[in-house]
């Protein structure tokens, strides 16, 4: 599923996660469908990929067990996901010790299941530069970055992961967006956005 099917599932997803709330299985299997994609990718972009799958399923936990604290008119729901994701990636790197982002390992996986093999080569290249330049910008470049264009969250899901105006964020995301040109120019490519 595509991350910007999130915003047109709005309503589905809210109707699930109230089934959840009574326990059913099932509702949070067609949450888990929806929200597995998007949080791998988060994840991906964030941690060494041999730690990918087991924060994966640590997420989904934390869901389960805590689903019944989710308050839909304090924040959405993929809000509410998503900063259980970040928070433990941050656990990850405190338990680690590792307060700089270590080299990750540049194996993208092809989320488009595509069988064309030249363009999954031209689209390995790009998640191979893209992956090394969001490694060298700052944490909160990299953050604005990966919930935009990765996961394709709203401004407004954005603001409240990061408890930021949604003015900030417009100047947080240009910055982002010029400093992570500036990187991938400084590796010999060329991308308008």
């Amino acid at each position: 599923m595509a991350t910007g099917d999130l915003k047109n599932k709005k309503e589905e997803i809210e109707a699930l996660v109230k089934l959840v709330q009574k326990g059913d299985h099932d509702a949070f299997s067609a949450l888990y469908d929806i929200y597995i994609d998007p949080i791998y990718k988060y994840v991906y972009y964030r941690v060494n990929n041999e730690d990918v799958e087991d924060l994966v399923e640590t997420v989904f936990l934390k869901v389960w067990e805590n689903i019944r604290k989710y308050k839909p008119k304090k924040k959405s729901f993929s809000a509410w996901i998503f900063r259980i994701t970040h928070n433990l990636v941050v656990d990850y790197y405190r338990a680690s010790k590792d307060k700089n982002y270590e080299e990750l390992k540049i194996e993208v996986p092809d989320y488009k299941r595509e069988h064309n093999p030249i363009r999954n080569a031209e689209r390995s290249l790009d998640n191979d530069a893209l992956k090394k330049a969001l490694k060298n910008l700052k944490k909160s470049y990299r953050d604005i970055i990966i919930y935009k264009f990765i996961n394709e969250l709203t401004n407004s899901e954005i603001s409240e992961l990061l408890k930021k105006s949604e003015g900030s964020l417009r100047i947080l995301q240009y910055r982002a967006l010029k400093a992570l040109r500036r990187e991938l120019e400084e590796m010999g490519m060329n991308y308008k956005f």
